[in-house]
């Protein structure tokens, strides 16, 4: 039924043309568009009881095609600002409370910071998770609990607490770990939006603090914000691009 909604024109159609194209009595066919209506797929016109798919329907290809242009396009980037930072790279999704790895390259230094593929890290201790966080509506923040869990002396405990972290990202585009997850390691971390602006990943560096001072943090901050951004754009999210900050930092990067 929502394929025939989807490629039938013009749209909307009433209930014999769409029972005729997909071979159900009018009765199942009234039922099928019931259920699609109740869980917000489909919308009825009040005039002239016509149907349509809505927009939610449609952010589901969507979404599926981001993933899967994500994953061919990551590789370059990731490449990219693991030569420049040295440090590891990782693209990171956001699953409930946790972030789970996609993808990751390992720094080429002989003290790097460990994590695999796959694997998961509480999101409100790490950058890319709390990078993640902060590109969430309002509203879905309203799930966490009021006390999270302790990974590090460092590590934010109180949705309260975390909340004024998630409103400082959002302004500053960026999100650091110091020591939240793992004592002695850091990150930083940019969302990346599809073509609807939603976040769909992450993309962060991780490493020790010792080489990640703030000083390295401020400086990597704007390559990892182009980078997200120029990954962003590629999915056809044009809002966020900023100058090349990759460029005119490190000129010798391949780009």
């Amino acid at each position: 039924m929502l394929e025939a909604l989807a490629s039938t024109r013009p749209a909307p159609r009433v209930i014999d043309e769409l029972a005729a194209r997909v071979g159900l009595t009018r009765s199942n066919a009234h039922r099928t568009l019931r259920t699609l209506m109740h869980a917000g797929y489909v919308h009825r016109e009040p005039a002239g009881g016509r149907y349509a798919i809505t927009t939610k329907a449609l952010a589901l290809g969507l979404a599926d095609m981001d993933m899967s242009s994500l994953q061919q396009i990551a590789p370059g980037f990731m490449a990219t600002l693991a030569h420049g930072s040295r440090e590891t790279v990782h693209l990171s999704v956001l699953d409930g409370l946790e972030v789970v790895y996609l993808e990751k390259i390992e720094s080429s230094q002989p003290v790097r910071a460990y994590s695999e593929i796959g694997g998961r890290a509480p999101a409100h201790a790490v950058a890319t998770g709390k990078a993640l966080l902060a590109a969430q509506p309002a509203n879905a923040l309203d799930a966490l609990p009021a006390t999270l869990p302790r990974c590090t002396a460092a590590t934010l405990v109180t949705r309260d607490a975390l909340r004024a972290e998630l409103a400082s990202v959002a302004r500053a585009g960026h999100a650091v770990n110091c020591g939240e997850w793992r004592d002695g390691v850091g990150g930083l971390a940019a969302v990346i939006r599809g073509v609807d602006g939603k976040a769909v990943a992450a993309l962060g560096i991780s490493g020790p603090l010792d080489r990640l001072t703030p000083q390295r943090l401020r400086e990597l901050a704007p390559v990892v914000m182009d980078l997200a951004a120029r990954m962003s754009a590629t999915l056809g999210w044009l809002e966020k691009l900023k100058p090349d900050a990759v460029a005119s930092r490190y000129p010798d990067m391949p780009r």
